[in-house]
């Protein structure tokens, strides 16, 4: 199930992406997919390694674009181990609601954008998020360690992007079929095994049914949905400029040659 829009994103074969956040990869693999060079990137080694062994079997189905490849990065997104301008594109997916210093990472994500690189902010809206917040307080920090630590308005998070001098491009919603789903589990306990009351057991077989089926009814139904109950909010933003190419020297700026004396 992918958040971010990839003719938003406009990736190209063979551009250079990071996947902050990674989880299990499902934006790194579709990136993989599109022929991208990718650098899935989390705090998390045991997710870091099933991506890895993911892509290796990827690529042994023969899924993978010849040029195309995957490499993990254990790392912290305030503190980047990675150089300036090194990446085509960025997608931080569903990741800067957990950062208690959100600002430090968003300087350090333009750090290694390229100029004019695309970057995709994917964050829960304001209203779904709300109503989870409401229903149980262990779906958030600091009841839930590692949870959400803030609520992100929509001209809030327009401000951060602008602050540290990235443009934003674009912006829609995704999944609302999702927030029902996550007002259920709020309401019956979030840390609750999905399988463990009806409510939450039934919702989640009609999501994997949705995702694997893809019917159109659904389809149509998430559209329309989308601008009130989508569950996700995407915001793309580009880094103004352009790498410079370097150029030929000219003859006159060549080492000279050698003229015997």
């Amino acid at each position: 199930m992918l958040t971010v829009d990839y003719e938003k994103l406009q990736l190209q074969a063979g551009e250079i992406v990071l996947d902050l956040g990674a989880g299990f990869g499902r934006h790194a693999f579709e990136s993989l997919r599109r022929g991208a060079t990718v650098v899935a990137c989390d705090l998390a080694w045991d997710e870091l390694i099933s991506v890895g062994n993911t892509a290796i079997a990827m690529a042994e189905a023969g899924e993978i674009p010849t040029g195309a490849t995957l490499s993990t990065a254990n790392g912290d997104a305030t503190k980047l181990p990675f150089a300036d301008n090194s990446f085509d594109r960025i997608i931080a997916s569903e990741v800067m609601e957990h950062i208690p210093d959100d600002d430090a990472a968003l300087v350090e994500l333009t750090r290694i954008l390229k100029p004019g690189g695309i970057m995709a902010i994917t964050v829960p809206a304001s209203f779904p998020e709300k109503i989870c917040w409401k229903l149980s307080d262990e779906y958030y920090a600091p009841k839930s360690v590692g949870g959400h630590v803030r609520i992100y308005t929509a001209d809030e998070l327009v401000a951060k992007i602008e602050g540290v001098g990235l443009t934003p491009v674009d912006v829609h919603r995704a999944h609302a079929l999702h927030s029902p789903y996550w007002w259920i589990r709020c309401a019956v306990g979030p840390h609750r095994d999905i399988d463990d009351h009806p409510l939450t057991k039934a919702y989640h077989k009609l999501l994997v049914w949705d995702i694997a089926k893809a019917p159109a009814a659904t389809r149509i139904a998430d559209r329309v949905l989308n601008p009130v109950l989508g569950k996700s909010i995407i915001h793309y933003a580009q880094k103004p400029g352009r790498i410079p190419v370097p150029l030929e020297p000219t003859s006159t700026e060549k080492e000279p040659a050698h003229v015997p004396a």
